[in-house]
This record gives C-alpha cells, structure tokens and sequence, in this order.
C-alpha cells in the first residue's frame, strides 16, 4: 500500500548566519581563547611598497546597509606576484569595510597578457547561500582596466563601473572606495567561481 502521507516540501538552503562572525571574526562577539586576533585582522602582509587603504560600504536590494557581513580580500604583491596575500573583516553598522594595504601589481591573466591591477573581495552574509566573489579595480588605471581580461568579460560598460574603485587621498594616503550593491539598481557584477 501507498503511503497516504503528503509529499514533505524541501527546506530552505543553508546560509551563512546569523553565526557569520562567531565562526570567522570571534573576537566581535566577545569570544577570547587562544587566538590574540582574528585570523585575517590587521593590515594586509602583501610585501612592501605604499600603503594604500580599501574601503567602502555593503547595501541590500533595498540600500540598507549590510552590518553582518564578512569581508575577505586576496591579491597579488605590489610587482604581482601572488603570494597568499588576504585579509579578513567584518561589515559595522553601517555596512562598512575597510582594508590597510599595498596596491597590487599586475598579474598575467588568461590570455598571457598583463591584466589591470586589483583585488578580489569574497562576501558572505545572513541569507547569502554561496559566498559572492568579485573584484575591486583601480579607478587610475583607466588604461589597464580598458585591457584587463577578466573586466571586458562583462559586456555592459555600465556594469563594469560597478568594480572600479574611485580614488581620493587621506593623511596622504591614497583611498579607494568601491560601495558594493548585492541587488537591485546598480547591483555590483559577482563571478561564478
């Protein structure tokens, strides 16, 4: 005989929270033991050369800021050698992130010519099923940027000005900020890595 019983629905995908910091940035939720910092805090080790600093806000689709997200950025060293250099941060309340580095050099890319010097970002959050990767480039490496590989991949040259960082100064540092937009108008390009 039959089961009689109705069919069960499926269950919501599993998601990053709300546990996101406990688990990748203890120390924001008062939790101490043997680590001294979080693994990725501090300043970005990618070798020598200025310092600059990475920085922007996380909006939903509604433009509220994202405060519970994780940051973490991977790059190459300032001559574009990739040598596991990363950092890791969390969003505060205002969906702000911010990183202390050195500019990245450039990188051979698929086609063997030199792309655009930048940075991936990886972003997860409450409600993200998969971590989103994307990419900051450099807003005064116009000429790099309009050759780069992985940026002329994205069709819409509006789209592209979602990954381009704009550059100021501050304590005669350069800054470069890229404000990340995980839906709706404006919506920030993610890759499928």
């Amino acid at each position: 005989m039959l089961s009689q019983l109705p069919p069960l629905k499926e269950s919501p995908s599993q998601t990053a929270g709300p546990y996101v910091h406990i688990g990748m940035t203890p120390s924001l939720e008062g939790i101490t033991g043997p680590n001294v910092k979080d693994l990725g805090a501090g300043p970005v080790s990618a070798g020598s050369g200025p310092r600059i600093i990475l920085t922007g806000h996380i909006f939903d689709g509604s433009g509220a800021p994202v405060g519970d997200a994780v940051v973490e950025l991977w790059q190459a060293d300032a001559e574009g050698t990739h040598n596991s250099a990363w950092g890791r941060v969390a969003t505060d309340a205002t969906g702000g992130y911010s990183f202390d580095t050195v500019k990245p050099g450039r990188v051979t890319g698929p086609d063997g010519k030199p792309m655009a010097p930048h940075v991936t970002l990886w972003i997860v959050a409450r409600g993200i099923n998969i971590g989103l990767h994307t990419r900051l480039y450099f807003g005064d490496e116009a000429d790099a940027n309009a050759t780069d590989f992985v940026l002329n991949r994205v069709m819409d040259p509006r789209r592209r000005k979602t990954l381009v960082a704009a550059r100021s100064e501050a304590d005669g540092k350069p800054v470069y900020t890229l404000d990340i937009r995980l839906q709706g108008e404006d919506e920030t390009v993610f890759f499928d890595m």
